[in-house]
């Protein structure tokens, strides 16, 4: 899943090697924090988040396969 999110990332941003995904376990749910470069938030988020909202049921669907539970975080 972490893997997943970040050639989905780099493949948005101007700045690939800027793409950072760290994965946190809670629980019973993996969080994924997704850190781009300052320029490029608003490529990853979208206009009215809908980027971020396609990103985050594509990762979700690739987490059920594996019967997980996982959360995308976008962070500055």
């Amino acid at each position: 899943m972490k893997e997943v999110l970040e050639i989905i990332a780099k493949s948005l941003v101007d700045d690939p090697d800027a793409v950072e995904v760290r994965e946190v376990d809670e629980d019973q749910t993996v969080i994924l924090e997704l850190r781009v470069a300052e320029s490029d938030m608003g490529k990853v988020i979208g206009k009215q988040g809908r980027i971020a909202k396609a990103i985050r049921t594509v990762v979700k669907a690739a987490a059920s396969r594996e019967n997980k539970r996982v959360a995308v975080e976008i962070l500055q």
